[in-house]
């Protein structure tokens, strides 16, 4: 955990950001796409039905859906949300959009920003396209727009996303007990974070594992993302 306090001294020059860029976000692997009803819902339910147990939904406060018109429904409330606000996430090595995420609690008088809503179908998991989307996220808030904080949350005991949290350079902060009642039961939150400060070194770890160069023939990893620099 980050204890340093000199930042409560410092004389902050700032104004407001910008909201994200509600647009196709490119990658070289995955690309975000607004978020939408019509053109997303099918590919999505297809995805999702790939996740016969509905494990991919167990930390979120929705789904699994059961049919697809419930599913399509829950496609059509995020797509008309401005906060969060969401995209699909398409996989460029199958063309397929197996996943969605947001920008959420945007703050643009503080410049804090959090990504968060992150549903990955099976297909999506664990594969370049899943960072690659991510970072674009990351990259957008902290690049383009200049954000000052970034935040990632998760419930306590979902140690995927708090494993996937880690591996891309976000700082624990602490735990958040009883933070919120989920699906009847209690849920603590951890928080993470990343600062503007801290970015330009992750982001050098993303571009470097992101090279074509670190995967062989078959998209294997080379490098892991915690050893590039």
């Amino acid at each position: 955990m980050d204890n340093d306090t000199s930042r409560q001294d410092q004389d902050i020059e700032f104004t407001p950001r910008s909201a994200p860029e509600f647009r196709i976000h490119h990658g070289t692997y995955g690309r975000l796409e607004p978020l939408s009803a019509a053109r997303h819902a099918p590919e999505l339910h297809v995805a999702a039905m790939g996740d016969g147990g509905g494990q991919s939904w167990t930390y979120l406060p929705y789904g699994p859906f059961g049919t697809q018109d419930r599913f399509c429904a829950r496609i059509a409330d995020c797509e008309a949300l401005k906060d969060p606000l969401f995209f699909a996430l398409r996989n460029l090595d199958t063309g397929a959009a197996a996943g969605m995420a947001s920008f959420m609690r945007i703050n643009m008088a503080m410049g804090v920003i959090e990504i968060g809503h992150i549903w990955m179908a099976p297909s999506l998991q664990r594969t370049r396209a899943a960072t690659d989307a991510i970072f674009l996220m990351m990259d957008h808030a902290m690049t383009d727009l200049g954000y000052r904080r970034l935040e990632w949350k998760c419930n306590a005991a979902n140690a995927a996303s708090r494993s996937a949290a880690t591996r891309f350079g976000f700082t624990y902060e602490g735990t958040f007990r009883q933070h919120m009642i989920v699906k009847g039961r209690n849920r603590d939150t951890a928080w993470y974070s990343i600062l503007d400060s801290e970015w330009p070194d992750i982001r050098r770890k993303f571009t470097t594992w992101l090279a074509p160069e670190n995967f062989t023939a078959d998209g294997r990893q080379i490098r892991r993302l915690g050893d590039c620099g």
